[in-house]
């Protein structure tokens, strides 16, 4: 039922790229929007790396960044077009039968029930019902890809979350860290030494690059010579891009301390578990129409 849907999603970051990859593997045309100079962490499993490099795959599919007249020579080769169209003015230009806001801003950014026969959302900011037909849940814990047909998803907490491995099982996350050697004691670990954040405004410059491993105090790199260091032992699981502005505070970098090298190139269980609540909202909304008609 969903092979050849032509399918918009606003955003091509880690989360949305689950959504598309999953998508994309099930037959769907994905296109996809973003900023000319996305602030994405996990850069190796998002599509929008495409926009800096041109051309990205994610295990097996393969994003390029296109102009809006090369969009269809893409989707041909079954590929997946990236466009630089933060106010998808591509809604103007052709239409779509699935939309998805997908940017993960915690807010509605102006989506609308109307931009397709079918509009999905991800997170908190929308009310289904109302902005969209759909809401896929994206906080970490029980209801994580539970699609809501009518109401909202969980709000904001206003803190990102670890990395997915450790958010249910802590205490053993701990244990298992101390006992191999990852972390030097348990007592007094903050798992929010994990996330690398912007310490100043200005221009980010990186030392270390995604895959690395990297030893506590190890710096990460530098905004305007002020340095990055590291708070915890691990691999670079994800780090924003060279040369981008960034504003005190923002997440720029995490950390995942098994070691595991593989983990930074693998889509996240969290994006994983999106997707799938994505793929059933598209599956029983497109079934719920072609019963009504």
């Amino acid at each position: 039922m969903i092979k050849n849907k032509l399918i918009l999603v606003k955003g091509a970051g880690d989360f949305a790229s689950g959504t598309i990859r999953r998508l994309h593997l099930a037959g769907a045309k994905v296109v996809c929007t973003e900023l000319a100079q996305p602030l994405t962490v996990r850069r190796m499993v998002a599509f929008s790396e495409a926009m800096y490099v041109g051309e990205h795959t994610v295990e097996g599919v393969t994003a390029i960044h296109v102009t809006p007249d090369e969009i269809d020579r893409c989707l041909s080769e079954s590929k997946v077009p990236v466009l630089n169209d933060p106010e998808t003015k591509i809604l103007h230009q052709r239409k779509f039968d699935i939309v998805i806001d997908a940017r993960m801003a915690k807010e509605n950014l102006g989506t609308e029930i109307t931009e397709a026969p079918i509009v999905i959302a991800l997170g908190p900011g929308f009310e289904a019902g109302k902005d969209c037909h759909a809401v896929v849940e994206t906080l970490a814990g029980h209801n994580l890809g539970r699609v809501i047909y009518k109401g909202k998803a969980a709000e904001d907490t206003g803190t990102p979350t670890p990395p997915e491995l450790y958010l249910t099982l802590e205490s053993i996350f701990l244990e298992t860290a101390c006992c191999s050697g990852f972390v030097p004691c348990c007592e007094g670990f903050d798992i929010g030494s994990l996330l690398l954040r912007a310490p100043a405004d200005g221009v980010f410059t990186g030392d270390k690059r995604i895959g690395g491993l990297v030893k506590n105090g190890d710096i990460i790199g530098k905004v305007n010579n002020i340095q990055i260091k590291a708070e915890a032992s691990g691999v670079i699981r994800g780090l924003i891009h060279d040369g981008v502005h960034i504003v005190k505070g923002l997440k720029i970098g995490d950390i995942d301390p098994t070691s595991e090298v593989n983990r930074a190139y693998e889509i996240s269980e969290k994006a994983n578990a999106i997707a799938g609540g994505v793929l059933e909202a598209c599956l029983y909304l497109l079934n719920k129409k072609s019963t009504e008609t």
